[in-house]
C-alpha cells in the first residue's frame, strides 16, 4: 500500500487559491509533477475538506465509470471545511439509478439529430452576433467574451430553453454570479461570494418559476415547455426539479462553451502557425474543436465523494473521502497525448476529457461542438487580421477556466467569402 500523504512540499494552495487562478491560468506545472510524481495525491489546504488530487487521463476514466463508489450526491466542487452540500434535484449531482431516468427526459433534445435540426437557427444566431460586433470590411476593438463568446452560446441555450431575447442579459448577469461569485467583479458591495451565489441563485429560480408557470397555461415550442410534460416513473417533475433542470442547462450551456470559445481565440493568437494552418486547410475544423476543447479545458475539476473504502493506483482511499478529477490535467497527460503542450489543430486521435466520462458525459456536447465549429467557421472566413489589444483577464475561479475580457483588435474581409 502506497503512503496515505505525498507531495508535502507542494504548495496545496496553487490547487485551491482563485486568486492564482485568475492571476496565471490553470496550475499545469503542478499537475505536471503530480503526474509524475503522486498521481494520487491527498492535500489537507486550510479552509477546505481533504481531498484527494486525482491527475492521470486512466485513474479518471476508471473512477468515471464507478458512480456508485464514487458519488456526485455530495458536491461536484472542492468543498470548504465544515459545508454539507444539502441535497439536490440538479442531474448532475444525483446517482444511479435517479440519474439516468432524469438525465433521459431532456437527451433527446441534445442528441446528434436534434442538434442537425438546430444547425440553422445555431447559424443564424452567430452571423447576427458577428455582423453586429465585426461587420464585413471593417476594423475596430472590442472585448471578444463581452461582444461574442458570452453571448452566442448563451443566445443558443436561451433559445432552446424558450427565453425571450429582452431576458437573456439577465439570464448572463445570473450565471456570472453563481459560477463567478468568487470573482469580485461579479459581486456586489459588501456581499460575500456565498450571499452572491445564494442571491443570484435566487433570482434566476423565481424567473423560471415564472416562466414554468407560464408554459404550464400556454405550452410552447420550446424545451421547457418539453420538460413539463416529461415523466419520470410515471409522475411528472416538480417544480423544483424543473427549475433546477433550467438553471442546470443554463449554466452550463453558457459557461462551458464560452470558454472554449474565448480559449479558442486566445490559443490562435499565441500560435499563429495553427490559424493560417487551419485556414489552408479548412477541413481540418472538427480536428480544431477537439483540440481547442483539450487545450482549453473548461472545467479544471469536478470531485466525487466515495462510498466504501477503494483503492486507485494502489493508494487506499477511505469511505467518505473526496477525490478531486482534474481533467485539465488529464487533458495533458503524456501517457495519452503526444507532445502535449503543443496546439496541433490536426491532432487525432484526440480522447480528451473535457466533457467528463461516463455517467456524467455532459449531456451537451453535441451543442458545443456545432457552436464551436460554426463560430470557428465565420471567424476563418471573416477575419482579416487579429490580435490581442490588452490583457486578458480570467475568472477568480478554481473550477471554470475562464475569460473574463479579452480585448481583441481586428479588420475583416469585404466579403466574408473571399
Amino acid at each position: 500500500m502506497k503512503p496515505h500523504r505525498v507531495c508535502d512540499d507542494i504548495d496545496v494552495l496553487e490547487l485551491v487559491d482563485p486568486e492564482r487562478y485568475a492571476r496565471r491560468g490553470y496550475p499545469h506545472d503542478v499537475w505536471t509533477r503530480l503526474r509524475a510524481e503522486a498521481p494520487v495525491a491527498f492535500f489537507t489546504p486550510e479552509g477546505f475538506e481533504p481531498f484527494w488530487a486525482i491527475t492521470k487521463h486512466a485513474d479518471i476514466l476508471e473512477i468515471s465509470k464507478q458512480p456508485l463508489r464514487f458519488s456526485s450526491a455530495q458536491g461536484i466542487t472542492l468543498r470548504p471545511a465544515g459545508v454539507v452540500f444539502p441535497p439536490s434535484e440538479m442531474v448532475v449531482m444525483l446517482d444511479p439509478p435517479r440519474h439516468g431516468p432524469m438525465r433521459r427526459v431532456a437527451n433527446a433534445g441534445f442528441t446528434p439529430r436534434a442538434v442537425r435540426g438546430r444547425r440553422n437557427d445555431i447559424e443564424r444566431i452567430a452571423v447576427e452576433l458577428l455582423d453586429g460586433a465585426m461587420p464585413v470590411g471593417a476594423s475596430g476593438e472590442l472585448d471578444f467574451v463581452e461582444r461574442i463568446a458570452a453571448p452566442f452560446p448563451l443566445g443558443v441555450i436561451a433559445w432552446i430553453l424558450g427565453v425571450p431575447r429582452d431576458d437573456w442579459e439577465r439570464l448572463f448577469r445570473w450565471t456570472n454570479e453563481v459560477i463567478g461569485k468568487d470573482d469580485p467583479e461579479y459581486r456586489r458591495p459588501g456581499e460575500s461570494p456565498g450571499a452572491t451565489s445564494k442571491r443570484a441563485r435566487g433570482e434566476l429560480h423565481v424567473y423560471f418559476d415564472e416562466m414554468i408557470a407560464q408554459r404550464r397555461s400556454v405550452p410552447r415550442d420550446d424545451l421547457v415547455s418539453e420538460l413539463i410534460e416529461a415523466e419520470v416513473d410515471g409522475a411528472r417533475l416538480s417544480t423544483e426539479q424543473l427549475v433546477s433542470y433550467c438553471e442546470l442547462l443554463v449554466e452550463a450551456g453558457n459557461e462551458t462553451t464560452r470558454n472554449a470559445v474565448s480559449g479558442g481565440l486566445l490559443a490562435f493568437s499565441e500560435d499563429r502557425g495553427a490559424w493560417e494552418k487551419l485556414r489552408e486547410h479548412p477541413e481540418l475544423l472538427p480536428d480544431a474543436v477537439e483540440e481547442i476543447l483539450r487545450w482549453v479545458s473548461p472545467i479544471s475539476h469536478f470531485t466525487r465523494t466515495t462510498t466504501e473504502d477503494c483503492e486507485v493506483r494502489g493508494t487506499k482511499i477511505s469511505a467518505g473521502e473526496q477525490v478531486a478529477l482534474y481533467f485539465a490535467s488529464a487533458n495533458r497527460d503524456e501517457e495519452v497525448f503526444d507532445s502535449p503542450f503543443e496546439f496541433r489543430v490536426d491532432r487525432s486521435p484526440n480522447p480528451h476529457l473535457a466533457f467528463g466520462f461516463g455517467e456524467h458525459f455532459c449531456m451537451g456536447a453535441h451543442v458545443a461542438r456545432v457552436e464551436l465549429e460554426t463560430i470557428f467557421r465565420h471567424l476563418l472566413t471573416r477575419l482579416e487580421s487579429f490580435e490581442l489589444s490588452g490583457p486578458v483577464q480570467r475568472l477568480t475561479s478554481i473550477v471554470n477556466g475562464s475569460i473574463k475580457h479579452l480585448p481583441f483588435s481586428y479588420s475583416t474581409k469585404e466579403s466574408p467569402t473571399t
